[in-house]
């Protein structure tokens, strides 16, 4: 007898493959028959009109503390997500040593939008190693699969402590730091992951970790990456365009380790779409010396919650580092100051802001939430709006309503993507194979993002806006990512894949109304939305997922490397 048989429904199999009508079969975790069968089960599920796809594969998250206290990883699985990678970026919370658990902390805290109270309450640092990480999460259990990345701010740090943020590594702390990537990778890693982007700043507004490591350095790293099977690379070399060095570097990166590299982030728009294009020349470019580079690819519209009490984004403004570091009532002050206040102005808005300088068009942002009752009527209305009836500049405004609300005031700059030339523009980069679709940063920037639901905003947005089939859109959301990443027997509705599937209603998946919910460890809140239209969710071949509610199971399993991935080189 089967476990489970999905009928009546329309497989989609992840391959790129047009729907075709088949029943589902599974037992053990397990897809034993797709097509005709008439084995009974002890559960059927209905898929009549329906879709059913391989489960998404979501390989930019951070739920490296998340799942320490959510083990569904929350709101993914709502949005049809059944494998997660975490530890991106370079920020890891292992390996780890007791004399560097506080700046840690802190520093994802600053740079990765989880309140510090959440983070102190909910991570209780019960291990050294990154594989004992990896059992503590084995032995709670865990809704979705999920593997984690080694990062290298916590490789820097443990072997360097204060220096990591401070000088260059010697040689002989740059074996070090091999030596303890090799032990995290061996304890399952799923690769290395590193940062040299100007917006990751840590608590005291200074650079984090891997901001001082020199090239050397990276290229050691990612050499040692290469001698573990099951491994990848994940990287962001700057904010904004390409210099030569930046082609140089994260193609040395992916040839010394021989396995591609995934650089984060791509956000098309047509008004810069020469732009993305240039960006995705970094594969040509790399493919031509050995290595394989991709861009990580946003495949819908940001929209962006930002606050001076986080800072972060704002933080990469020319002169802003440090200010944005200040206790909120140092902030309040600072930006009660008019010369302050000026100065401020006048950095965002020099030609070194480079492509953040749109940032300084102040009066083009809109008012999304305030917190003091002489504020209570300016959620929805744009700063401009609001300065030109008060007769003030528009950036003397923000400030002022700001520090009325002791920097809680969310604030969303102008979107300026959602034309049809920037959809179309993303279907073709989707199409391009030097992209990958993802980019969700869930488990992160809980107060500004809402990217976790980016698998049903890009089925949503590709039906509304007419860009490509379902199977195309599914394709990008489960085998390519999963191949990219060596998972096996994962991302397609095969005979002796796992049974990680999503039953979906094609005519109405979407993400649903995101709002703010106050769920987290410590009281803390965070952004939160689920989808319409995603009917079952299964991992390992069981519901986690019904009717749009977690079920409360944990099938799910930690991906180690090696073990559940197999290498894909570079060459």
């Amino acid at each position: 007898m089967l476990d489970v048989s999905i009928t009546g429904g329309h497989v989609v199999d992840g391959t790129g493959a047009a729907p075709r009508r088949a029943d589902v079969g599974i037992r053990a975790g397990r897809i034993v028959a797709v097509g005709e069968f008439d084995e009974p089960a002890e559960r059927v599920i209905d898929a009549t009109g329906r879709i059913v796809a391989p489960g998404f594969v979501d390989i930019h998250t951070h739920y490296d503390a998340q799942v320490l206290w959510d083990p569904a990883c929350t709101p993914s699985p709502l949005h049809g997500v059944t494998s997660v990678v975490g530890g991106n970026c370079g920020f890891t919370i292992a390996p780890m040593a007791p004399s560097e658990t506080d700046y840690i902390t802190r520093m994802l805290a600053r740079v990765e939008g989880m309140p510090l109270e959440t983070l102190r309450a909910g991570v209780s640092y019960d291990w050294s190693s990154f594989g004992e990480y990896l059992d503590v999460i084995e032995r709670q259990g865990v809704a979705v699969n999920a593997g984690f990345l080694v990062g290298h701010c916590a490789i820097r740090r443990v072997v360097m402590g204060d220096d990591a943020t401070v000088r260059a590594a010697t040689p002989d702390e740059i074996a070090t730091m091999q030596a303890l990537l090799a032990e995290s990778l061996t304890g399952g890693g799923l690769g290395f992951s590193s940062s040299l982007a100007t917006t990751h700043n840590d608590a005291d507004g200074e650079p984090v970790p891997s901001r001082h490591a020199t090239h050397d350095e990276l290229i050691a790293l990612c050499r040692t990456t290469g001698e573990h099977a099951g491994t990848t690379l994940e990287f962001i070399p700057v904010v904004g365009g390409f210099a030569e060095e930046h082609l140089e570097l994260m193609t040395a990166m992916s040839a010394a380790a021989n396995r591609p590299l995934n650089w984060n982030v791509l956000a098309p728009s047509a008004a810069r779409a020469d732009d993305a294009w240039r960006q995705l020349e970094a594969g040509t470019y790399a493919a031509e010396r050995g290595g394989r580079v991709l861009a990580l690819t946003v495949p819908h519209v940001i929209a962006t919650h930002l606050t001076f009490k986080a800072g972060f984004v704002l933080d990469a403004l020319p002169g802003w580092r440090k200010p944005m570091a200040l206790s909120v009532p140092e902030k309040i002050a600072l930006l009660s100051d008019p010369d302050q206040r000026r100065a401020l102005a006048e950095q965002a808005a020099s030609p070194e802001a480079g492509v953040l300088r749109g940032m300084a068009d102040w009066g083009s942002h809109t008012v999304v939430e305030t917190f003091h009752p002489d504020n209570a009527d300016l959620a929805g209305r744009s700063v401009g709006e609001i300065a030109a009836e008060r007769g003030q500049d528009p950036f003397d405004a923000l400030c002022e309503i700001n520090v009325l609300d002791e920097m809680r005031t969310v604030f969303r700059p102008r979107g300026t993507s959602d034309d049809e030339a920037s959809w179309h523009l993303r279907r073709d980069i989707w199409r391009d194979g030097r992209a990958v679709v993802g980019a969700s940063d869930a488990g992160a920037h809980l107060d500004m993002l809402s990217t976790f639901n980016y698998s049903t905003s890009m089925l949503q947005s590709a039906r509304d806006h007419d860009l490509v089939p379902v199977e195309e859109v599914v394709h990008y959301l489960t085998d390519v990512p999963a191949r990219l990443y060596g998972l096996k027997d994962r991302g397609r509705v095969a005979e002796g894949w796992c049974a990680d599937l999503v039953v979906f209603d094609p005519a109405t998946v979407g993400p649903d109304r995101v709002a703010w919910t106050t769920d987290l460890p410590a009281g803390a809140g965070r952004l939160y939305g689920g989808a319409v239209g995603i009917d079952h969710v299964l991992v390992n071949g069981v519901e986690i997922v019904q009717g749009g509610e977690l079920t409360g199971a944990t099938p799910g399993v930690v991906l180690r490397s090696g073990r559940d991935t197999e290498t894909v080189e570079a060459r």
